[in-house]
């Protein structure tokens, strides 16, 4: 890793980021694009709205399920080549869709998308990671994961409009270009990583231990607790809040803006003191539903209120892949990939939470529910704060005066 480093000048590493950057980008365009295009998906291939959403599950469930089991497949091949290939992959799978209109080829292309999303993420966080100094390693994680946050915040509402201006196979094409455009950037400007060794079974000794497990569980109820909240807040801006129309994208942009500068920004936080981080942004969070719930009436403070919400989210992102990937020490390879699924799996369970309670109480509910969920998780960052790199924990163990 050293001399990878001493190889590759300053600007040669901010390019090779940057395109990481790009990869994660046209990546997360793909993941949320059906939603702004849902209803001409619906009406084109004659299919009910309910079923074109099942294309969001079945993304989500290729990221969560099929990206740690790819990357598990692929761990002692060159990562470059991985790279070069899902994007292959990635694009090919957005191609069928656009040129065969079968509903059940769609479903089947997502998850293979979905699930070499997984892949280029967790292999990209490695790269990143590769060719930058130790004490920078936040801020590669950060720049690379910034992608899936700018994608949400410009890149969805801009892939919309070309679908309802071109129709959703021409927001598809879109994506299908930018994938080569990025696999051009990879091809020029990424190097090669250094071969993950010590096999699978190795690696998953140390990516699943224990102390990477509680960080995933934190994963996982951070994510549950935003997206209880995040899905329905559009609901609540238009019944509590008293905003309507094209005012709700103002107001979603708002959120949208803050979370990327915060996941751009939070890795500098993560690698000054990323447990520290995870719980002064988990009481941040809770705090915003609080706060939402206590001013939703008062359009100005509910806008203030979303910004530093997105913020908060944001930031906590790079810390939350830093702690499972240096607490699972030398899995930290396998280990890259697995915050993607429990925060995937977090939004599944989040989402559902939300939409039971909204169903049975009012539009604040999902508020409330998100808070419940992030007052359980303020612990839990709190626990985790004490967890220590297998290094650093049989060093304590051989030295217990140390400490």
């Amino acid at each position: 890793m050293d001399t990878q480093q001493a190889a590759l000048s300053r600007g040669r590493t901010n390019f090779a980021l940057a395109t990481l950057f790009f990869g994660v980008f046209v990546l997360g365009c793909a993941e949320l694009l059906v939603v702004g295009v849902l209803n001409l998906i619906a009406a084109d291939l004659r299919v009910s709205a309910a079923a074109v959403g099942t294309l969001v599950t079945a993304y989500a469930l290729g990221i969560a399920i099929g990206g740690p089991l790819l990357t598990a497949l692929t761990l002692n091949l060159n990562k470059r080549a991985i790279l070069i290939g899902t994007l292959i992959l990635f694009a090919v799978a957005n191609l069928i869709p656009v040129v065969v209109p079968d509903y059940g080829l769609f479903v089947a292309m997502r998850v293979v998308a979905g699930a070499v999303q997984g892949l280029f993420i967790a292999v990209g966080f490695v790269t990143g990671m590769s060719i930058v100094p130790p004490e920078r390693a936040g801020r590669a994680i950060s720049v690379i994961i910034s992608g899936i946050a700018v994608s949400a915040a410009l890149g969805v509402p801009l892939g919309t409009l070309v679908g309802q201006t071109l129709g959703w196979r021409g927001s598809f094409t879109g994506i299908i270009i930018l994938s080569v455009v990025a696999l051009v950037a990879t091809l020029a400007l990424v190097p090669s990583a250094p071969r993950t060794g010590g096999g699978v079974a190795g690696q998953a000794r140390y990516a699943f231990a224990p102390r990477v497990l509680a960080v995933l569980v934190l994963n996982f109820l951070v994510f549950a607790a935003v997206y209880s909240a995040l899905t329905y807040i559009v609901p609540f801006l238009d019944g509590v809040t008293g905003i309507s129309g094209a005012l709700i994208s103002v107001f979603l942009l708002a959120y949208g803006m803050a979370n990327a500068v915060g996941a751009f920004c939070g890795g500098r936080f993560a690698d000054k003191n990323a447990a520290r981080t995870l719980i002064v942004a988990t009481v941040g969070t809770a705090a915003c539903l609080l706060a939402l719930r206590l001013v939703g009436a008062i359009a100005l403070p509910v806008a203030l209120v979303l910004s530093v919400w997105g913020l908060f989210v944001g930031v906590m992102v790079p810390s939350l892949q830093f702690r499972a990937v240096s607490l699972a020490g030398p899995g930290g390879a396998l280990a890259s990939s697995l915050p993607g699924s429990a925060v995937n799996v977090g939004i599944a369970v989040g989402s559902a939470a939300g939409g039971v309670t909204i169903s049975n109480f009012n539009a604040s509910a999902p508020l409330v529910t998100g808070l419940i969920i992030a007052v359980i998780a303020i612990p839990t960052a709190w626990a985790t704060s004490f967890l220590k790199p297998p290094a650093v924990q049989e060093a304590a163990e051989l030295t217990p005066e140390a400490t």
